[in-house]
């Protein structure tokens, strides 16, 4: 061998140990897509064998092996009026039960069902109605494909879920809803793909932060199914199925869920070569999910006067799983604490110190982040479930800035293993894109290839947005020249005396301690206004209209404005139709029902929770009752504040603490009286341990000695209002109770905290539409059911895998 061979030779060698060593430091996601062990694609009622459609291989159900062998003849197949790709050409339709049963290795797979809202056989599509189960899970009840196709905008769309299957028979029953008498069902395409075992279901060794709830976090095993709601590509183009990591997810724009014109800067990087590690495995999501971002852009002043901002609809009653994606692409974007910013989920904070580069350990790296989000029941069908991100300048990075690269939100199934929301009305059809992805008609041009920039777009709408908003406040309320630096409107006195008609008595609407409020308009909106305010002094006067104008939550009555002349001090805020909590308790020609009263008592814990865990500072309340507690016209429980009460409160942490255990004893009489129906007759205040002469026994001396005496004795039927006699289970009475009681403890220390309390609240509220169960399942939930009160025990009563 020559040595020109032996150097050609020993080059070669070279060169394959280092690709050798490249491939196992850095994996992609081509190299490593996921295997999967099934995968089912059904095109129902097709006649052909086989189509191929987005890198899926669809086969006809027509005499499949996976339609029991008589079931033909309860169905038909039918077609779509103007379906154009598979499998929403065709369609199986039947009016009885209906199933399909396929033989799969255990472990979690993905069910995607396909539908195309058409009058199929001349038939009424808005009969439709259907019930679809998994095993135990009920994935779909009383399932209407027309109005959910209204509602979504689109003519086709499909539903994600996520099932556990722990033997190997996966069976899903449509079952057509029995009323109305016409009533029928039916399924365009099934499929039923394998997944990574820990991929999403990650089990009861890794638990997940509980937002909201400072220091809990939850755990999600096998038990429970999930159903996908979104899939979003922040600051990227849709990713079709046949472009994922082998499980033919769709990842959608995030474009349509972005709140307002502040939609900060798309970057992206075409040639970054993403790196996922151990903890990350390349099949977690595409390249490109990662490639692409949505930042807040390169101007630090503008980036701290707004959040980056995104709402999606989802179905109240649920918790849902929050899966955040990140990597840093930017090429200057290398070091810890050059972009650090918060992550808040539905007006709690997730994160206060989200920094990527610490997180991922390095640029270019893939990572991700979890968080557990409840959305209690309410009377709405559906409420916008936020995400916002803030920069952190508290920790003085380089940039003011934040990132997302992909998120993910998946709805949790209850304790009976229920997914199934309610169908959404016509009269809320105004979506602008599905919530449940449909494939996107739009033609999006593609990224460039091999560049690397920064596509600046919101700085000027942004900058327009400010002036317009400017410009329409201006016309809309006549404001004063003033030196007041108040960023609230300052009114004449002249716009008072017009809006309440000189003041009329007649106009009086609720008599509070702090004065009379008077029903009043103001450029054609309709106002309320309290006056009567002239013992506080001019200091504390404005350092509490400066704390209520930076108080903003969908519990609590918004400040509009305020008046200062002639001695009056005036606070003027939005107007709330329905009065307030203690007129619909003691006006016994209006009755509130128990969920009523469960939802009401969870609104005011929000608002109150959120008064005490603000992001700006701890605040106290100092005045809660039924009467500073206001109901608007969706019956949404909305806190009354006093800004100067609470400033009065806020001076130092020592007053801080005690103060928001009085709010919380404050709330215990709240709760109290929401149960019997009848206020206090005497004015409790709590007594501090060191003046109490008791021997610290009686937790609830201070009650009004009947209600203490009943509290005790567990004679509660003494004290239930008796319009709610009957109609409440004892399961949600004891719960109830437990919670008042704990808030009504004598001694602050045994006192929850109002995060704990709200946390009560709301997991009875959520077992109320599961009271058929005796007990829930381990993992995600407390150990039992049956109390649900979270006080003192707090954290002793967390599942063990979830500390």
């Amino acid at each position: 061998m020559s040595l020109s061979q032996f150097w050609a030779y020993f080059s070669l060698i070279f060169l394959g140990l280092s690709f050798h060593i490249r491939r196992r430091t850095f994996v992609s996601a081509e190299s490593l897509a996921y295997l999967r062990t099934e995968s089912i694609f059904l095109d129902c009622g097709s006649s052909a064998k086989q189509s191929l459609s987005l890198g899926r291989n669809w086969s006809s159900d027509i005499g499949s092996q996976f339609i029991a062998s008589n079931s033909d003849s309860d169905s038909i197949i039918t077609t779509a009026s103007k379906g154009m790709t598979v499998p929403y050409i065709t369609a199986r339709l039947f009016y009885t039960k209906f199933s399909y049963t396929f033989n799969v290795t255990p472990g979690p797979k993905f069910i995607r069902l396909h539908f195309y809202s058409d009058s199929y056989q001349g038939l009424n599509a808005s009969q439709s109605f259907l019930t679809i189960t998994a095993g135990r899970y009920t994935l779909l009840r009383n399932f209407s494909c027309y109005l959910t196709a209204k509602y979504l905008k689109t003519d086709h769309f499909f539903k994600e879920f996520i099932v556990y299957v722990e033997n190997h028979t996966l069976e899903l029953i449509f079952s057509p809803t029995s009323n109305p008498p016409n009533a029928y069902g039916f399924v365009n395409g099934i499929e039923v793909v394998s997944m990574p075992l820990q991929l999403y279901i990650r089990g009861d060794d890794v638990s997940l932060p509980f937002v909201g709830f400072h220091n809990n976090m939850l755990a999600i095993d096998n038990k429970f199914a999930l159903e996908m709601v979104y899939r979003e590509n922040v600051g990227g183009q849709t990713i079709s199925p046949d472009q994922d990591t082998g499980m033919f997810r769709t990842w959608n724009d995030d474009a349509s869920y972005i709140f307002g014109a502040a939609f900060g800067q798309l970057d992206y990087d075409t040639t970054v070569s993403i790196q996922y590690p151990k903890t990350v495995p390349a099949y977690t999501a595409p390249e490109d999910v990662y490639r692409t971002a949505r930042s807040m852009g390169q101007y630090n002043e503008i980036n701290l006067n707004y959040n980056l901002s995104w709402f999606f609809p989802v179905d109240t009653g649920f918790l849902y799983l929050v899966r955040l994606h990140f990597c840093e692409i930017v090429p200057d974007m290398t070091l810890g604490n050059q972009r650090v910013f918060f992550i808040f989920i539905n007006n709690q904070t997730a994160e206060t110190q989200a920094d990527v580069i610490v997180w991922s350990k390095g640029h270019g790296v893939a990572v991700y982040r979890d968080y557990i989000v409840m959305v209690p029941s309410q009377a709405a069908r559906k409420q916008d479930l936020w995400l916002e991100l803030h920069p952190n300048i508290q920790v003085k990075p380089e940039y003011y800035d934040a990132i997302l690269n992909g998120l993910e939100i998946f709805k949790i199934s209850n304790y009976d293993g229920n997914l199934a929301g309610f169908n959404p009305p016509l009269d809320e059809s105004n979506i602008q894109q599905a919530s449940s992805p449909a494939l996107s008609k739009k033609s999006k041009k593609g990224l460039q290839n091999r560049i690397k920039y920064s596509i600046s777009g919101g700085l000027l709408f942004i900058l327009c947005l400010f002036v317009l908003i400017f410009i329409k406040t201006r016309r809309k309320w006549k404001m004063k020249n003033t030196k007041d630096s108040s960023p609230c409107n300052n009114f004449h006195a002249d716009d008072i005396t017009k809006a309440t008609n000189n003041f009329d008595e007649s106009l009086v609407i609720y008599n509070l301690d702090m004065g009379k409020v008077y029903k009043g308009e103001i450029n054609g909106t309709e106002v309320a206004i309290l006056r009567g305010i002239k013992e506080i002094s001019e200091q504390d006067f404005k350092e509490g209209i400066k704390m209520l104008s930076q108080t903003h939550h969908h519990n609590i009555v918004s400040l509009l404005g305020y008046c200062q002349e002639d001695s009056e001090k005036i606070l003027v805020y939005e107007y709330m139709d329905n009065g307030t909590l203690s007129d619909h308790l003691h006006d016994h020609s209006k009755h509130l029902s128990w969920n009523q009263r469960l939802e009401i008592c969870v609104g005011a814990a929000r608002g109150l929770h959120y008064l005490h865990t603000g992001k700006n500072r701890p605040i106290v309340h100092g005045d809660i009752s039924t009467s500073s507690i206001l109901l608007d016209e969706n019956w949404t429980a909305k806190i009354l504040s006093f800004g100067f009460t609470m400033a009065s409160h806020n001076s130092d942490g020592y007053s801080i603490h005690i103060g928001s255990q009085t709010d919380v004893y404050s709330f215990g009489l709240v709760l109290l009286e929401v149960f019997s129906g009848r206020a206090p007759t005497l004015n409790l205040k709590t007594e501090n341990d060191e003046n109490s002469g008791s021997n610290g026994d009686d937790d609830h001396e201070s009650l009004i000695p009947p209600a203490s005496d009943c509290l005790e004795k567990g004679d509660v039927d003494q004290l239930l209002d008796q319009s709610l006699k009957g109609k409440i289970s004892l399961e949600s009475v004891g719960n109830f109770v437990k919670i008042t009681k704990q808030c009504l403890a004598k001694k602050e220390m045994k006192r929850p905290s109002m995060s704990e309390v709200l946390y009560s609240l709301e997991l009875l509220q959520m077992s109320q539409d599961n009271e058929s169960n005796e007990s829930s399942p381990k993992g995600l939930y407390p150990e039992s059911c049956s109390d649900l009160m979270i006080g003192v025990e707090f954290s002793d009563m967390l599942m063990s895998s979830g500390r």
